[in-house]
Protein backbone atom coordinates (compact mmCIF):
# COMPACT_ATOMS: atom_id res chain seq x y z
CA UNK A 1 0.00 0.00 0.00
CA UNK A 2 2.88 2.35 0.40
CA UNK A 3 4.16 4.46 -2.42
CA UNK A 4 7.23 3.36 -4.27
CA UNK A 5 9.32 5.68 -5.55
CA UNK A 6 -5.26 15.12 -22.80
CA UNK A 7 -6.11 12.07 -24.68
CA UNK A 8 -9.41 10.25 -24.39
CA UNK A 9 -9.74 7.99 -21.40
CA UNK A 10 -9.55 4.30 -22.11
CA UNK A 11 -13.20 3.83 -21.40
CA UNK A 12 -13.04 3.38 -25.14
CA UNK A 13 -9.54 2.07 -25.77
CA UNK A 14 -7.11 4.11 -27.80
CA UNK A 15 -3.88 3.24 -29.52
CA UNK A 16 -1.97 4.96 -26.73
CA UNK A 17 -2.58 2.35 -24.05
CA UNK A 18 -2.80 -1.43 -24.02
CA UNK A 19 -6.30 -2.15 -22.71
CA UNK A 20 -7.39 -5.11 -20.67
CA UNK A 21 -10.62 -6.23 -19.14
CA UNK A 22 -11.19 -4.47 -15.84
CA UNK A 23 -12.71 -6.86 -13.31
CA UNK A 24 -15.36 -4.21 -12.68
CA UNK A 25 -17.05 -2.28 -15.51
CA UNK A 26 -15.97 1.27 -16.09
CA UNK A 27 -18.68 3.92 -15.70
CA UNK A 28 -20.40 5.18 -18.82
CA UNK A 29 -19.32 8.66 -19.95
CA UNK A 30 -21.46 11.52 -18.67
CA UNK A 31 -21.19 15.26 -19.04
CA UNK A 32 -17.54 16.29 -18.56
CA UNK A 33 -16.69 18.53 -15.64
CA UNK A 34 -16.17 22.21 -16.49
CA UNK A 35 -12.40 21.89 -16.01
CA UNK A 36 -12.22 19.10 -18.57
CA UNK A 37 -12.68 21.17 -21.75
CA UNK A 38 -9.38 21.15 -23.65
CA UNK A 39 -6.63 20.56 -21.10
CA UNK A 40 -3.86 18.17 -22.04
CA UNK A 41 -1.03 16.90 -19.87
CA UNK A 42 2.65 17.23 -20.63
CA UNK A 43 4.75 14.30 -21.79
CA UNK A 44 8.48 14.54 -21.16
CA UNK A 45 10.49 13.94 -24.36
CA UNK A 46 13.08 11.87 -22.50
CA UNK A 47 13.15 9.31 -19.73
CA UNK A 48 13.70 5.61 -19.01
CA UNK A 49 10.76 4.42 -21.11
CA UNK A 50 11.96 6.47 -24.09
CA UNK A 51 15.46 5.08 -23.65
CA UNK A 52 14.08 1.54 -23.46
CA UNK A 53 12.16 1.96 -26.69
CA UNK A 54 15.31 3.14 -28.45
CA UNK A 55 17.41 0.31 -27.02
CA UNK A 56 14.99 -2.46 -27.92
CA UNK A 57 14.39 -0.99 -31.38
CA UNK A 58 18.15 -1.04 -32.01
CA UNK A 59 18.28 -4.65 -30.82
CA UNK A 60 15.49 -5.67 -33.19
CA UNK A 61 12.95 -6.22 -30.41
CA UNK A 62 10.36 -4.27 -32.36
CA UNK A 63 7.24 -5.74 -30.73
CA UNK A 64 8.58 -5.11 -27.24
CA UNK A 65 9.62 -1.59 -28.18
CA UNK A 66 6.17 -0.91 -29.60
CA UNK A 67 4.54 -2.12 -26.39
CA UNK A 68 6.70 0.02 -24.11
CA UNK A 69 6.12 3.00 -26.38
CA UNK A 70 2.62 3.07 -24.86
CA UNK A 71 4.33 4.15 -21.66
CA UNK A 72 6.93 6.40 -23.28
CA UNK A 73 4.31 8.38 -25.21
CA UNK A 74 1.94 8.89 -22.27
CA UNK A 75 2.04 11.91 -19.93
CA UNK A 76 3.26 10.78 -16.52
CA UNK A 77 3.95 12.69 -13.33
CA UNK A 78 7.42 13.89 -12.43
CA UNK A 79 8.40 13.12 -8.85
CA UNK A 80 10.34 15.52 -6.64
CA UNK A 81 11.49 13.37 -3.76
CA UNK A 82 14.80 14.78 -2.54
CA UNK A 83 16.69 18.01 -1.97
CA UNK A 84 19.55 17.30 -4.35
CA UNK A 85 21.09 20.52 -5.68
CA UNK A 86 19.22 21.76 -8.71
CA UNK A 87 15.83 20.21 -7.93
CA UNK A 88 14.10 23.59 -8.07
CA UNK A 89 15.75 24.37 -11.39
CA UNK A 90 14.50 21.08 -12.79
CA UNK A 91 10.99 21.93 -11.65
CA UNK A 92 11.21 25.31 -13.33
CA UNK A 93 12.49 23.77 -16.55
CA UNK A 94 9.60 21.30 -16.47
CA UNK A 95 6.82 23.85 -16.08
CA UNK A 96 8.45 26.19 -18.61
CA UNK A 97 8.68 23.45 -21.25
CA UNK A 98 5.11 22.37 -20.58
CA UNK A 99 3.80 25.91 -20.83
CA UNK A 100 5.61 26.39 -24.14
CA UNK A 101 3.91 23.22 -25.39
CA UNK A 102 0.52 24.43 -24.21
CA UNK A 103 0.18 21.52 -21.79
CA UNK A 104 -0.07 21.00 -18.06
CA UNK A 105 2.72 19.23 -16.16
CA UNK A 106 1.91 16.91 -13.27
CA UNK A 107 4.34 17.02 -10.34
CA UNK A 108 4.51 14.95 -7.18
CA UNK A 109 5.88 16.50 -3.99
CA UNK A 110 7.21 13.61 -1.90
CA UNK A 111 9.60 14.77 0.79
CA UNK A 112 7.68 15.06 4.04
CA UNK A 113 9.70 13.98 7.12
CA UNK A 114 9.42 10.25 7.92
CA UNK A 115 7.54 9.91 4.65
CA UNK A 116 7.22 6.12 4.53
CA UNK A 117 7.42 5.27 8.24
CA UNK A 118 10.48 3.09 7.68
CA UNK A 119 9.20 1.27 4.59
CA UNK A 120 10.75 0.75 1.15
CA UNK A 121 10.67 4.50 0.40
CA UNK A 122 11.80 5.68 3.80
CA UNK A 123 13.47 9.03 4.08
CA UNK A 124 12.18 12.48 3.32
CA UNK A 125 13.25 15.75 4.85
CA UNK A 126 15.38 15.49 7.99
CA UNK A 127 13.13 17.86 9.91
CA UNK A 128 10.29 20.36 9.62
CA UNK A 129 12.54 23.31 8.91
CA UNK A 130 14.19 21.50 6.00
CA UNK A 131 10.79 20.57 4.58
CA UNK A 132 9.48 24.11 4.81
CA UNK A 133 12.55 25.38 2.97
CA UNK A 134 12.18 22.66 0.32
CA UNK A 135 8.51 23.39 -0.27
CA UNK A 136 9.24 27.10 -0.51
CA UNK A 137 11.80 26.48 -3.24
CA UNK A 138 9.52 24.14 -5.15
CA UNK A 139 6.58 26.54 -4.89
CA UNK A 140 8.69 29.46 -6.11
CA UNK A 141 9.98 27.42 -9.05
CA UNK A 142 6.52 26.65 -10.41
CA UNK A 143 4.50 29.64 -9.26
CA UNK A 144 4.45 31.44 -12.59
CA UNK A 145 3.15 28.57 -14.71
CA UNK A 146 0.19 26.20 -14.84
CA UNK A 147 0.86 22.99 -12.94
CA UNK A 148 -0.95 20.20 -11.13
CA UNK A 149 0.69 18.95 -7.93
CA UNK A 150 -0.09 15.71 -6.14
CA UNK A 151 0.99 16.39 -2.58
CA UNK A 152 2.74 13.80 -0.43
CA UNK A 153 1.40 10.36 -1.38
CA UNK A 154 0.48 8.29 1.70
CA UNK A 155 1.33 11.08 4.15
CA UNK A 156 -2.22 11.46 5.44
CA UNK A 157 -3.06 7.77 5.44
CA UNK A 158 0.15 6.78 7.22
CA UNK A 159 -0.98 8.86 10.18
CA UNK A 160 -3.94 6.49 10.52
CA UNK A 161 -1.52 3.57 10.80
CA UNK A 162 -0.19 4.96 14.09
CA UNK A 163 3.38 4.88 12.80
CA UNK A 164 4.11 8.41 14.03
CA UNK A 165 4.28 9.78 17.54
CA UNK A 166 1.51 12.21 18.59
CA UNK A 167 3.96 15.09 18.23
CA UNK A 168 5.09 13.95 14.78
CA UNK A 169 1.45 13.51 13.75
CA UNK A 170 0.55 17.09 14.62
CA UNK A 171 3.68 18.33 12.90
CA UNK A 172 2.78 16.44 9.76
CA UNK A 173 -0.68 17.95 9.63
CA UNK A 174 0.82 21.42 10.04
CA UNK A 175 3.42 20.84 7.34
CA UNK A 176 0.87 19.54 4.84
CA UNK A 177 -1.41 22.51 5.41
CA UNK A 178 1.50 24.91 5.01
CA UNK A 179 2.61 23.12 1.84
CA UNK A 180 -0.83 23.43 0.29
CA UNK A 181 -0.93 27.15 0.95
CA UNK A 182 2.62 27.71 -0.27
CA UNK A 183 2.03 25.87 -3.53
CA UNK A 184 -1.37 27.51 -4.04
CA UNK A 185 0.26 30.93 -3.89
CA UNK A 186 1.01 30.33 -7.55
CA UNK A 187 -2.15 31.53 -9.36
CA UNK A 188 -2.15 28.65 -11.86
CA UNK A 189 -1.07 25.85 -9.55
CA UNK A 190 -3.60 23.21 -8.50
CA UNK A 191 -2.92 21.00 -5.50
CA UNK A 192 -4.43 17.60 -4.66
CA UNK A 193 -3.65 16.25 -1.20
CA UNK A 194 -3.24 12.49 -1.26
CA UNK A 195 -5.95 10.40 0.43
CA UNK A 196 -4.72 6.83 -0.02
CA UNK A 197 -6.76 4.18 -1.81
CA UNK A 198 -9.92 2.13 -1.22
CA UNK A 199 -8.00 -1.03 -0.41
CA UNK A 200 -6.09 0.50 2.49
CA UNK A 201 -8.11 2.43 5.08
CA UNK A 202 -11.71 1.43 4.54
CA UNK A 203 -13.18 3.71 7.22
CA UNK A 204 -13.99 6.75 5.10
CA UNK A 205 -14.79 8.92 8.10
CA UNK A 206 -11.26 8.47 9.48
CA UNK A 207 -9.75 9.45 6.12
CA UNK A 208 -11.99 12.50 5.89
CA UNK A 209 -11.03 13.63 9.38
CA UNK A 210 -7.34 13.24 8.56
CA UNK A 211 -7.68 15.14 5.27
CA UNK A 212 -9.45 17.97 7.05
CA UNK A 213 -6.77 18.21 9.71
CA UNK A 214 -4.15 18.33 6.96
CA UNK A 215 -5.82 21.32 5.29
CA UNK A 216 -7.66 19.80 2.33
CA UNK A 217 -10.12 22.70 2.47
CA UNK A 218 -7.37 24.92 1.02
CA UNK A 219 -6.50 22.43 -1.74
CA UNK A 220 -8.23 21.93 -5.06
CA UNK A 221 -9.07 18.40 -4.02
CA UNK A 222 -7.54 15.07 -3.08
CA UNK A 223 -5.82 12.26 -4.96
CA UNK A 224 -6.42 8.52 -4.79
CA UNK A 225 -4.69 5.27 -5.75
CA UNK A 226 -1.20 6.74 -6.17
CA UNK A 227 1.16 3.88 -7.10
CA UNK A 228 -1.61 1.39 -6.43
CA UNK A 229 -3.79 -0.97 -8.43
CA UNK A 230 -7.39 -0.57 -7.22
CA UNK A 231 -9.93 -0.41 -10.04
CA UNK A 232 -11.23 2.86 -11.37
CA UNK A 233 -14.74 2.00 -10.21
CA UNK A 234 -13.56 1.23 -6.69
CA UNK A 235 -11.81 4.60 -6.57
CA UNK A 236 -14.86 6.38 -7.92
CA UNK A 237 -17.03 4.90 -5.19
CA UNK A 238 -14.45 5.58 -2.48
CA UNK A 239 -13.69 9.08 -3.71
CA UNK A 240 -17.35 9.99 -3.97
CA UNK A 241 -17.94 8.87 -0.38
CA UNK A 242 -15.04 11.08 0.76
CA UNK A 243 -16.23 13.95 -1.42
CA UNK A 244 -19.76 13.72 0.01
CA UNK A 245 -18.32 14.35 3.46
CA UNK A 246 -16.16 17.22 2.21
CA UNK A 247 -18.93 19.22 0.60
CA UNK A 248 -18.38 17.89 -2.91
CA UNK A 249 -14.59 18.26 -3.02
CA UNK A 250 -13.11 17.13 -6.34
CA UNK A 251 -10.47 14.45 -6.76
CA UNK A 252 -8.05 12.81 -9.21
CA UNK A 253 -7.25 9.11 -9.62
CA UNK A 254 -3.96 7.43 -10.50
CA UNK A 255 -4.93 4.91 -13.20
CA UNK A 256 -1.41 4.11 -14.35
CA UNK A 257 -1.46 0.43 -13.38
CA UNK A 258 -5.04 -0.47 -12.50
CA UNK A 259 -6.16 -2.07 -15.77
CA UNK A 260 -6.45 -5.51 -14.17
CA UNK A 261 -7.29 -4.27 -10.71
CA UNK A 262 -5.39 -5.34 -7.58
CA UNK A 263 -3.62 -8.66 -7.14
CA UNK A 264 -5.74 -11.25 -5.38
CA UNK A 265 -3.40 -12.12 -2.52
CA UNK A 266 -4.09 -13.30 0.97
CA UNK A 267 -3.71 -10.78 3.77
CA UNK A 268 -2.18 -7.36 3.35
CA UNK A 269 1.46 -8.21 2.73
CA UNK A 270 3.84 -6.76 0.18
CA UNK A 271 2.47 -8.98 -2.59
CA UNK A 272 -0.70 -6.93 -2.81
CA UNK A 273 0.99 -3.62 -3.63
CA UNK A 274 4.69 -4.21 -4.26
CA UNK A 275 5.28 -5.12 -7.93
CA UNK A 276 2.45 -7.69 -8.09
CA UNK A 277 2.52 -9.76 -11.30
CA UNK A 278 -0.23 -9.75 -13.88
CA UNK A 279 -1.13 -6.07 -13.62
CA UNK A 280 -1.87 -3.85 -16.62
CA UNK A 281 -1.95 -0.24 -17.72
CA UNK A 282 -5.19 1.54 -16.88
CA UNK A 283 -7.20 4.40 -18.41
CA UNK A 284 -5.04 6.96 -20.14
CA UNK A 285 -4.41 10.36 -18.53
CA UNK A 286 -7.26 12.72 -19.30
CA UNK A 287 -9.55 15.37 -17.88
CA UNK A 288 -12.43 13.90 -19.87
CA UNK A 289 -13.49 11.57 -17.07
CA UNK A 290 -17.24 11.77 -17.52
CA UNK A 291 -17.51 12.21 -13.75
CA UNK A 292 -18.39 15.69 -12.45
CA UNK A 293 -16.22 15.43 -9.32
CA UNK A 294 -13.25 13.67 -10.94
CA UNK A 295 -10.97 16.32 -12.40
CA UNK A 296 -8.61 13.85 -14.06
CA UNK A 297 -7.34 10.35 -14.49
CA UNK A 298 -3.57 10.62 -14.15
CA UNK A 299 -0.53 8.40 -14.46
CA UNK A 300 1.08 9.48 -11.21
CA UNK A 301 3.27 6.41 -10.78
CA UNK A 302 5.39 5.92 -13.87
CA UNK A 303 4.54 2.42 -15.15
CA UNK A 304 7.68 0.30 -15.09
CA UNK A 305 9.29 1.90 -12.04
CA UNK A 306 9.72 -0.54 -9.16
CA UNK A 307 7.69 -0.31 -5.96
CA UNK A 308 10.64 -1.63 -3.99
CA UNK A 309 13.08 -4.52 -3.62
CA UNK A 310 10.35 -6.86 -2.46
CA UNK A 311 11.31 -10.14 -4.12
CA UNK A 312 11.46 -11.58 -7.63
CA UNK A 313 14.59 -9.68 -8.52
CA UNK A 314 12.85 -6.32 -8.18
CA UNK A 315 15.14 -3.28 -7.96
CA UNK A 316 14.85 -0.68 -5.24
CA UNK A 317 11.93 1.73 -5.19
CA UNK A 318 11.76 4.14 -8.09
CA UNK A 319 14.22 2.29 -10.33
CA UNK A 320 13.21 1.49 -13.90
CA UNK A 321 12.42 -2.22 -14.38
CA UNK A 322 12.01 -2.99 -18.11
CA UNK A 323 10.58 -6.48 -17.61
CA UNK A 324 7.82 -5.16 -15.36
CA UNK A 325 7.10 -2.32 -17.78
CA UNK A 326 6.72 -4.81 -20.60
CA UNK A 327 4.30 -6.90 -18.55
CA UNK A 328 2.16 -3.86 -17.79
CA UNK A 329 2.12 -2.83 -21.46
CA UNK A 330 1.19 -6.26 -22.81
CA UNK A 331 -1.20 -7.77 -20.25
Amino acid sequence: MRVRSAVLAVLACTGLVACSDDPEPQPAPATPSPSASVEQFYTQPSGPAVDQVQQWTAQGRVADATAVRRIADAPTAVWFADADPGFAGKARELVTAAQAAGRTPVLVAYYVPQRDCGGHSGGGAPDAAAYRAWIAQLAAAISGSPALVVLEPDAVTHVLQNCLSPEATEERYRLLGEAIRALKAGPWVRVYLDGGNPGWVKDVDRVVDSLRRAGVADADGFSLNVANFETTKANLDYGTAISDRLGGKHFVIDTSRNGNGPAQTEGSGDGHWCNPPGRALGPAPTTQTGQPRVDAYLWVKRPGESDGACGGGAPEAGRWWPEYALDLATN
